[in-house]
């Protein structure tokens, strides 16, 4: 079944109908070929929940359908993740992207740490947080996500640390943390409804005085194992544990 995403006005309960508008018209006429009488799911990306309609009408510049039922079983992690990602080289921060919010991650905030080789212009960062928020509602929709997480702007690391003071649980990967064994313990005490963020380094790392920072606002140091894995795979990891850790409960 294809799912799609549409604003919340769209939706109009009391009529039992959803609009379909803009691209997603084109692509379900000529691209799915989409009939009268098909069921699709549509999220409004904000709510959690899941609209299961039927095509009525394919008109020129919309799409009507008939509401059948709302879906209340909720997809969506029981705590918001934070993945701060540096940027890596080339285009792996699309991988990141899509893999993160294949994970559920409800957030992707592109670091510019010290040791990031790639340096964005504001007029190349504009275009590529346009690409790069496309490409977390494609992976929202194939991994029938009910909402759309959002990619942020490129922060400094000094931005990332101060706007996840606040959060519940904080954590790093560092080559130099203490065992698997502490860190399986840090992991095994996060608690459904707690707030996570999860800073990953670049290529390089983090410089030591960016894990002081991170220290000194109470972010966590985990070890990934004995094995050093690539930046677009640390994250990966950390998502996949949490993921097993809060819906395994």
């Amino acid at each position: 079944m294809h799912q799609f995403f549409v604003s919340p006005e769209q939706i109009r309960e009391s009529d039992r109908c959803v609009i379909i508008l803009g691209p997603d018209v084109n692509h379900m006429k000529n691209v799915l070929r989409m009939k009268p009488g098909e069921e699709l799911s549509v999220s409004n990306g904000r709510d959690g929940r899941e609209y299961r309609c039927a095509i009525q009408n394919v008109e020129e510049d919309r799409i009507i359908c008939e509401l059948r039922f709302i879906k209340e079983d909720n997809v969506e992690l029981p705590s918001r993740v934070h993945l701060f990602q540096a940027l890596p080289k080339a285009d792996k921060m699309e991988l990141v992207i899509q893999k993160a919010v294949e994970l559920g991650a409800c957030r992707i905030i592109p670091v510019a740490a010290k040791r990031c080789v790639v340096k964005l212009e504001e007029k190349k960062a504009a275009s590529k947080l346009v690409r790069w928020q496309g490409i977390a509602e494609a992976a929202a929709k194939q991994s029938r996500r009910a909402v759309i997480p959002q990619v942020t702007g490129v922060s400094t690391f000094a931005q990332a640390v101060k706007s996840a003071v606040s959060m519940d649980v904080k954590l790093i990967p560092y080559e130099l943390a203490q065992d698997m064994a502490h860190t399986r313990e840090l992991m095994e005490k996060i608690k459904p409804g707690q707030e996570i963020a999860v800073f990953i380094g670049p290529e390089g790392g983090f410089e030591e005085a960016e894990i002081r920072l991170a220290l000194e606002n109470g972010v966590e140091p985990i070890t990934l194992g004995k094995r050093i894995l690539r930046t677009e795979t640390a994250g990966m990891t950390v998502l996949s544990w949490l993921l097993y850790l809060l819906e395994g409960r």
